[in-house]
């Protein structure tokens, strides 16, 4: 089977199953020796071995068999199912949470989540430890509204226990059409006991970028943090971005986003906040890209590759806002992408880091299409910090540790002690 050359390839670096906003997961089949089966009679045709396979598939077949021969319920078999459930299963078996096989419904679903719309809950899902969690729900989604928090743990869905499943399995069983519920039993961090929540399901559309620029004494989210007033009647004008992903839209997003704060630096801003919590990542020229409107040259990130090669990725374009003075914020949903971006900057020294350490994801999946609209996310490298430093399950370290002991919409303790250090 021929392989693709990394530079061909549109890398995405995400926590599977967060940018899925309620997606998918999956594993690739091979482009001519994919093994496709129908209903009975049965027909088996793409059964050519590829020249390096040593493997002894009698046991497959022979469950196979037995399936067809002793199952109570024989007519309900879908033999396509089980084809892609065996695939789901060998890529399963790689024990890489990233390398991922996506039947064609579930590829749809992702390509349309990283593109921004969607029908769902609103909330971006991963895995931590085993279990199926909230990174984020989406600002004004039903998740965030039904009152879903980062880090809550899905124990089961409409009564059918989690444990043991897949981001494929959650995603297939809480996504849904617009108008129908689903219900999930919520275990949030730290509580004793689990919520049942219904959640009405709705189409989600979300930009990838927000922002404002607002005086202290305007900006509602520190309004009740303890001790705010010191700051509150502070004269000065800060501008926030959020980016919540690196999808198909980010970029161009970005550019009529920035040109604002370009214009508000101009009369005056004091200082900007680039709030990258919750971010799950997204593609890696993405990350580039937004790390490059803040560095002036050198390094973003060093990628390694499965083949060998290894590729210095630098700024690849002349930034807008590259001396305002910034703090970013992440927290423990910072991934990926979003962590390529805020350890750039850090290593750089272009701006204070502030908040929580990030999730810690530090490898690189390439997608692949596959014939009948299937799709497979491989892990085929892993990326660098330009110190070198490889934070896969270690996460970012803020040059300053801000805890958030509570989601309350007017006490972003983490805002307000960016807010703070900006205006010193």
């Amino acid at each position: 089977m021929g392989t693709l050359p990394f530079s061909k390839i549109r890398n995405i670096i995400l926590v599977i199953g967060a940018v899925l906003l309620i997606g998918g997961v999956g594993y690739r089949l091979g482009e001519n020796h994919t093994t496709t089966i129908i209903k009975q009679p049965a027909t088996v045709v793409g059964i050519e071995a590829p020249s390096s396979a040593r493997v002894d598939f009698s046991l497959f077949w022979d469950v196979w068999e037995r399936l067809h021969t002793y199952y109570i319920d024989r007519g309900s078999i879908d033999t396509q199912k089980l084809v892609w459930g065996a695939i789901t299963g060998m890529v399963n078996a790689l024990d890489d949470p990233y390398t991922v096989f996506l039947p064609p419904k579930e590829n749809k679903e992702f390509k349309d989540d990283i593109g921004g719309s969607f029908q769902g809950i609103g909330a971006q899902l991963g895995m931590k430890d085993g279990k199926i969690i909230i990174q984020t729900p989406l600002k004004g989604s039903p998740a965030e509204k039904m009152g879903l928090k980062p880090m809550d743990w899905i124990l089961k869905v409409d009564t059918e226990d989690t444990v043991g499943w897949t981001l494929t399995q959650a995603v297939s069983k809480i996504r849904g059409p617009k108008g129908t519920t689903v219900t999930l039993s919520i275990l949030h961090d730290k509580a004793e006991k689990p919520l049942d929540i219904t959640i009405t399901r709705d189409e989600i559309v979300v930009p990838s970028v927000d922002s404002w620029i607002k005086m202290p004494k305007d900006i509602t989210e520190i309004s009740d943090v303890p001790g705010i007033s010191r700051i509150l009647n502070a004269n000065k004008q800060i501008a926030y971005i959020s980016l919540s992903r690196f999808g198909d839209r980010t970029n161009e997003e970005w550019l009529k986003i920035v040109a604002t704060i370009v214009e508000a630096e101009r009369l005056g801003v004091d200082g900007l906040v680039f709030d990258l919590r919750n971010n799950p990542g997204g593609y890696l020229d993405g990350a580039v890209f937004i790390a490059s409107e803040f560095i002036k040259s050198g390094t973003i990130v060093t990628q390694t590759n499965s083949d060998g090669t290894k590729e210095t990725l630098t700024v690849n374009r002349k930034g807008q806002l590259l001396t305002i003075p910034m703090v970013v914020l992440i927290n423990k949903g910072s991934a990926s992408a979003a962590e390529i971006v805020a350890g750039a900057i850090k290593d750089h020294k272009r701006a204070t880091i502030v908040g929580e350490t990030s999730f810690g994801k530090g490898s690189v999946q390439s997608p692949q299409e596959l014939k009948g609209g299937a799709g497979v996310h491989i892990t085929t490298g892993k990326w660098l910090l330009p110190n070198g430093d490889w934070i896969h399950k270690k996460g970012i370290t803020p040059d300053v540790e801000v805890k958030m002991d509570t989601f309350e919409a007017s006490q972003d303790a983490q805002l307000a002690k960016a807010i703070e250090l900006l205006i010193k």
